[in-house]
């Protein structure tokens, strides 16, 4: 993987040009570690190998190398898909301009992190359903499951994940399949995972994914007594007064789950039809 750039990064390059200082170590790639790069006025040297300044650097942009230049990390295909850097290193991103991901009080990798010790994943199959980048999938590795099945449809996201240095490398316990779960959900074997992540994007671009035939799926799938956590944040209740969360659960208790509202989601145990 190559260097990766943000505004802070090219700030801090030009930083050394001004103060004529011929050695820098910052990070490229995203925070995960520091390196050590030269630096001059015509550009600086990583790995062997020569990068120009960029011209402009924007804010809320991540750039590649590519084809001898750096391109944003974004992809229009059906809608525009972008990788988005935050404060604290492991990025976001965005699908025409909605961000998938919390970011205003927490880092999405930890917040994943602490999402997914709510189903307790050591020695379990677990079922992602809507793999994004892949911070929970990432997780539930680093907390010992025994494996975990991603499905994510979106093949631009599965893109920016093959460029995210905090997105973890298919193969070994996780097997990320390009799909739609809605639409495979129904051929899963019954009782055939020990516990389920579901982080759907809000429910007016995927209502699909919160309706009551999916979450008695979910129910069928997931062995008795196995632990769901199903994020739903809070759209619309500011200005709608809806309860996303509060129908969430109502819905899952209908399919034989117990719920009880956890941070901006719902943790339930299922208890069966």
């Amino acid at each position: 993987m190559g260097p990766l750039l943000t505004l802070e990064v090219c700030q801090t390059l030009r930083a050394a040009v001004r103060a004529a200082s011929p050695k820098l170590e910052c990070t490229l790639d995203l925070g995960r570690s520091m390196t050590m790069v030269e630096v001059s006025e015509a550009g600086w040297s990583y790995q062997g190998q020569r990068f120009p300044h960029l011209e402009t650097c924007k804010a809320r942009t991540i750039y590649y190398w590519v084809d001898g230049a750096f391109q944003p990390v974004a992809r229009y295909t059906a809608s525009l898909v972008k990788l988005v850097p935050t404060v604290s290193g492991p990025p976001t991103f965005e699908i025409d301009g909605i961000k998938m991901l919390p970011t205003a009080r927490v880092s999405p990798y930890s917040d994943a992190a602490r999402k997914v010790d709510l189903i307790q994943p050591n020695g379990k199959v677990i079922l992602d359903t809507c793999g994004g980048l892949g911070y929970f999938a990432g997780w539930c590795l680093h907390r010992h499951a025994r494996q975990v099945l991603s499905y994510e449809k979106n093949p631009d996201v599965i893109w920016l994940r093959s460029l995210n240095p905090w997105s973890p490398q298919i193969g070994g316990g996780l097997k990320l399949v390009k799909a739609d779960i809605t639409e495979v959900i129904g051929s899963l074997p019954a009782e055939s995972v020990d516990a389920v992540l579901h982080d759907p994007p809000r429910f007016g671009i995927a209502g699909e994914l919160y309706s009551q035939i999916f979450y008695e799926h979910l129910s069928r799938v997931l062995r008795p007594n196995g632990k769901l956590f199903h994020y739903t944040g809070t759209p619309n209740k500011l200005t709608s007064g809806r309860d996303v969360p509060g129908e969430v659960a109502k819905r899952l208790r209908r399919a034989g789950f117990v719920t009880v509202f956890d941070g901006d989601g719902v943790l339930a145990v299922n208890k069966g039809g």
